[in-house]
């Protein structure tokens, strides 16, 4: 499956952002889907989940309360709503697939990702 993300942009602190992340293939909808980040200098690490089957969520602690994962699968979408953003969530922000239909957090369960989309958060 192909993925594109897109909705990055430069906010000022305390801005929101959402992104998207379009899928190719209509499988998109029996597909728990997942948002990682990577900041400059720094391992790619999970950010949020939603499962496919169930809509059951699940976040880093850094992120919980400030970022909404959601998707419709209509239009084969998950989206990241990014509330009070802060500076340290500077990252190319990643959309990806799991090979679990069950909750996951872990990088390698995942196995199709998108291009990456640029958040830059100023102070």
């Amino acid at each position: 499956v192909q993925l594109q993300a897109s909705g990055g942009g430069l906010v000022q602190a305390g801005g929101s952002l959402r992104l998207s992340c379009t899928a190719s293939e209509r499988t998109f909808s029996r597909s728990t889907m997942g948002w990682f980040r990577q900041a400059p200098g720094k391992e790619r690490e999970f950010v949020a989940t939603i499962t496919w089957n169930t809509g059951r969520t699940h976040y880093v602690d850094s992120v919980r309360g400030r970022f909404t994962i959601s998707r419709d699968n209509a239009r084969n979408t998950v989206y990241l709503q990014m509330n009070s953003l802060k500076p340290e969530d500077t990252a190319v922000y990643y959309c990806a697939r799991s090979k679990l239909d069950s909750i996951t957090t872990i990088r390698r369960n995942f196995d199709s990702w998108g291009q990456g989309t640029l958040v830059t958060v100023s102070s």
